[in-house]
C-alpha cells in the first residue's frame, strides 16, 4: 500500500468517528434567506413582465430545474435520491411564498454527499494506479441531460469508470507519462473536493434561487450580496481583469463575449465559446486547474491589479479534444470610454478601372459618460457625437458611403441607439418599449434634420445584442440602409435591479419592439444578406439560453420609408455571391461552418480507444487545418503545420474573416450606391 493510501485510508477511519458531527454541522438557511425567499416569491408574481403564476405546474418545473442545477449530467444522483424528494415536486411554491427552506437544503445536502462520496472513489482509484489500456471499443457519452438517473451507485461507478478513464486519457494523449496524469487528475479532484467541502448556506441558497429566478427567463436573476457588490463593480467598469464575460458550462468555464475595447480583445488570443481550464499567475510556476470550479471563483483568480500578467490555459472553441489547449498571457487593466470609442476608416475599392472609397465606422458599444452629461458640461463624450464626428471627417474624404460596424456590440445606452439613429433619418419613433402592464412607451429621435443622408450600411453579428438589434432593426424597418452578416443575439428585454432586505433581484420588467411592430427577442434582427459565421447559434444567442422568452408582435406605429433596398436585395444578392465564390476567406468561413455543423450533429461521444481517438482527433484536425491551408495557399501565405497555430498571429492573418466580411460590407453597400445612382 502506498504511503498516499495509508493516509487517505487513516484520515477516512477519522471520519468515521466524527461523521455524527459532520451532518449536524450541515450548512442551515438563516432567517435572512427565508426573508429574501419570500421576497423573490412577491417579485416575480407581481413585479416580472411575463405573467408569472407561482403554482403548482410551475412548481413541477422548478424541481426538475433544481435538479438540472445540482446534477444536469445525472452523474451523482440515483433515481432513488430523487423520489426521496419528490414530495417537492408540488411544494416549491410554498417553500419559496413561505421561505421555508428546509427541504430543498435537504435535497442540497444529498447531492453534496453524493458528490463527497464520488471524489472519494475517484481518487481512490487514483491512489491504486489506473493502469488503463485503452485497447476496447468502449465510447463515452458526452450530453447525459436527457439520460435517466441511474438505478444505482454501481451503474454510476460505471459511468464514472469511463469519466475517469477518458480524463486519464486526455491527458495521455497531451504527452505525460503515468505519473504526471495521476498527479493532474489527482490535484484536480482534491481541488474539487476541498471546494465542495466549503460550501457554505449562501453557496446552497444561492444555487437553489437560480434555479427557481431561471425558470421565468435566463436574465432574471437572484445576487447574493457578494454577487451584487460584484455587480456593481463590474456596472462602473473599475474592475481590474482581462474584459471578458465567462459563463458556466457543465464542468467548464467558457467564454460568453468579450468587453469591447477590454486587454482581451485587444490582445486576441481568446474569442467567445473557448474554454478555460486552467489559471495561473505571471510570478508563480503552477497553473490552477479550474476544471469543475465554481464560476465566482475562477473570476476571483482572474482578476488581479491593473498592469499584472494572467496566463490561461485556453482550448479553442472548435477543437474536438481537451486536450488541444495553448497557454495564452493577457496584461489585466480596466476599460474606460476611451478604449470603447467609436473610430473609422476608408476602405478604397476599384471597379471598371475607377477608385471607389466607402468609410466604415466601427461602433463598439453605445456609451455615454453619465457623469458629464448630468453635470451639464458641453464636451461629454457619446456614442452619438463620436460617430457624428467620424461622420463629418468621412464627408469630407469623399466616400460614396458608410458602413456602421455593430459586430460584437452587445448594446449599452438606450438614449444613444435612439440619438444614433437621428444621424440619419429626420425625427420619427425608433423603438416601442411594452411593460408588465401592456403599456407601450414610444421612444425616437425628436430633432428636425439629419446629418448623413448618403447610401448606408449596417453590419452586424451573433454577439450584436440590446441597442445593437433596435438600431440596425429602425435602419431596416425606415428602408434607409442595407443591413449585412449574421442573425443578431435576439436579446429583446430590459431588466431593473431591486433591492431585498438580504441581497437584490434583477428583474425583466419590459420588451422591445421594433417601430414595426416586431420583437427583437428570441429571432433578433436578420440581414438583407446574409454571411457564413464561425458563431454557432445553438449555443450562443437567446435562442440558445433556456426559458428565454418568446418572440411576439404589437401593432405597428407609422413611420416613412426612406428608401427601398428590399427593390435591389436580388441583384445586390447575386453580385455578392459572384465575388465571394472565389474569396478564400469566404470560401474557408462557409467550409468551417459547415464542418462545425456536422460536429454538432455526429459527436455525441468520444471514443475510449487510444487509436481510435488519435484517428479521430487526427482526421478532424486534419480538415481544420486543411481548410485552413488551402485559404493561405490562395493568399499567398506561409502554411501551417499545426491548426491551432492559427490564433495569436497578426491581426491580417489571424482575423482574416472578421477583415473579409468588413471588405465584402464596402462591396455591397458600393453597389447598392450605384444601383440606387443609377435609377
Amino acid at each position: 500500500m502506498s504511503l498516499i493510501a495509508a493516509i487517505r485510508q487513516l484520515s477516512a477511519f477519522v471520519l468515521v468517528l466524527m461523521i455524527s458531527t459532520a451532518i449536524h454541522a450541515q450548512p442551515e438557511p438563516s432567517d435572512a434567506q427565508r426573508q429574501a425567499a419570500t421576497e423573490v416569491a412577491e417579485s416575480l408574481r407581481y413585479g416580472h413582465y411575463a405573467d408569472v403564476s407561482l403554482g403548482k405546474a410551475w412548481s413541477r418545473e422548478a424541481f426538475q430545474r433544481y435538479l438540472e442545477v445540482l446534477d444536469g449530467q445525472r452523474a451523482y444522483l440515483t433515481q432513488a435520491d430523487v423520489d426521496e424528494f419528490r414530495d417537492l415536486e408540488g411544494q416549491l411554491d410554498n417553500v419559496l411564498y413561505d421561505g421555508e427552506l428546509e427541504p430543498v437544503f435537504a435535497l442540497h445536502h444529498r447531492y453534496q454527499q453524493r458528490l463527497e462520496s464520488r471524489l472519494n472513489w475517484i481518487l481512490d482509484r487514483l491512489d491504486e494506479g489506473l493502469n488503463y489500456t485503452y485497447d476496447d471499443d468502449e465510447r463515452l457519452e458526452l450530453d447525459r441531460d436527457e439520460a435517466p438517473w441511474a438505478e444505482s451507485q454501481a451503474e454510476l461507478d460505471e459511468l464514472w469508470t469511463k469519466r475517469l478513464k477518458n480524463a486519464a486519457l486526455s491527458q495521455s494523449l497531451n504527452d505525460l507519462d503515468d505519473e504526471q496524469v495521476i498527479d493532474n487528475l489527482r490535484q484536480r479532484y482534491e481541488g474539487q473536493l476541498s471546494r465542495v467541502r466549503q460550501t457554505n448556506s449562501e453557496d446552497i441558497f444561492g444555487l437553489f434561487m437560480a434555479a427557481m429566478t431561471s425558470t421565468i427567463d435566463p436574465h432574471t436573476e437572484y445576487m447574493s450580496p457578494r454577487q451584487g457588490e460584484s455587480f456593481d463593480i463590474q456596472m462602473r467598469l473599475s474592475l481590474e481583469g482581462i474584459g471578458a464575460l465567462l459563463q458556466s458550462e457543465g464542468e467548464y468555464v467558457k467564454v460568453s463575449s468579450l468587453v469591447p475595447g477590454g486587454p482581451a480583445e485587444r490582445a486576441g488570443v481568446l474569442e467567445p465559446a473557448d474554454r478555460i481550464i486552467a489559471v495561473g499567475q505571471e510570478d508563480e510556476e503552477e497553473m490552477v486547474n479550474v476544471i469543475g470550479m465554481r464560476l465566482d471563483e475562477v473570476v476571483d483568480l482572474i482578476r488581479g491589479p491593473k498592469g499584472s500578467v494572467v496566463r490561461l490555459d485556453v482550448v479553442p472553441a472548435q477543437a474536438v479534444d481537451m486536450t488541444r489547449s495553448r497557454v495564452v498571457e493577457i496584461t489585466r487593466d480596466t476599460v474606460d470610454l476611451e478604449d470603447q470609442a467609436a473610430s473609422s476608416e476608408v476602405v478604397e475599392t476599384t471597379r471598371d478601372g475607377r477608385s471607389h472609397r466607402v468609410g466604415v465606422i466601427k461602433i463598439p458599444t453605445f456609451y455615454v459618460d453619465f457623469d458629464a452629461w448630468q453635470a451639464g458640461e458641453d464636451e461629454y463624450r457619446s456614442t452619438t457625437r463620436d460617430v457624428a464626428r467620424e461622420v463629418e471627417s468621412l464627408k469630407e474624404q469623399g466616400v460614396e458611403g458608410i458602413v456602421l460596424d455593430l459586430r460584437n456590440n452587445g448594446g449599452g445606452a438606450l438614449q444613444e441607439a435612439n440619438s444614433l439613429i437621428g444621424l440619419f433619418i429626420d425625427r420619427g419613433p425608433t423603438v416601442q418599449v411594452r411593460d408588465a402592464r401592456g403599456r407601450i412607451s414610444l421612444y425616437g429621435d425628436t430633432e428636425s434634420g439629419s446629418l448623413y443622408e448618403g447610401p448606408l450600411g449596417v453590419l452586424v453579428n451573433r454577439l450584436s445584442a440590446s441597442a445593437s438589434e433596435i438600431f440596425a432593426g429602425a435602419i431596416q424597418d425606415y428602408g434607409r440602409g442595407v443591413v449585412l452578416g449574421n442573425r443578431t443575439f435576439g436579446k429583446g428585454t430590459v431588466q431593473t435591479i431591486n433591492d431585498l432586505s438580504h441581497g437584490q433581484v434583477k428583474l425583466t420588467r419590459a420588451k422591445f419592439y421594433r417601430i414595426s411592430g416586431e420583437s427583437t427577442q428570441h429571432r433578433g434582427v436578420e440581414p438583407d444578406i446574409v454571411f457564413p459565421s464561425l458563431l454557432d447559434p445553438e449555443i450562443i444567442g437567446e435562442s440558445a439560453l433556456d426559458n428565454a422568452l418568446e418572440w411576439d408582435t404589437v401593432r405597428a406605429v407609422q413611420y416613412r420609408n426612406y428608401g427601398e433596398p428590399w427593390r435591389y436585395l436580388e441583384e445586390l444578392s447575386a453580385r455578392h455571391q459572384e465575388r465571394v465564390e472565389t474569396n478564400p476567406n469566404f470560401i474557408y468561413l462557409e467550409s468551417q461552418a459547415e464542418l462545425a455543423r456536422e460536429l454538432r450533429e455526429e459527436q455525441t461521444s468520444v471514443s475510449l480507444n487510444r487509436e481510435q481517438r488519435q484517428r479521430e482527433m487526427e482526421e478532424l484536425e486534419g480538415r481544420q487545418l486543411g481548410l485552413e491551408n488551402d485559404r493561405r495557399r490562395a493568399l499567398g501565405l506561409e502554411l501551417l503545420d499545426d491548426w491551432v497555430d492559427a490564433r495569436g498571429e497578426d491581426e491580417e492573418e489571424s482575423e482574416p474573416a472578421e477583415r473579409a466580411k468588413l471588405l465584402e460590407s464596402a462591396e455591397v453597400l458600393l453597389d447598392y450606391a450605384l444601383l440606387t445612382d443609377r435609377r
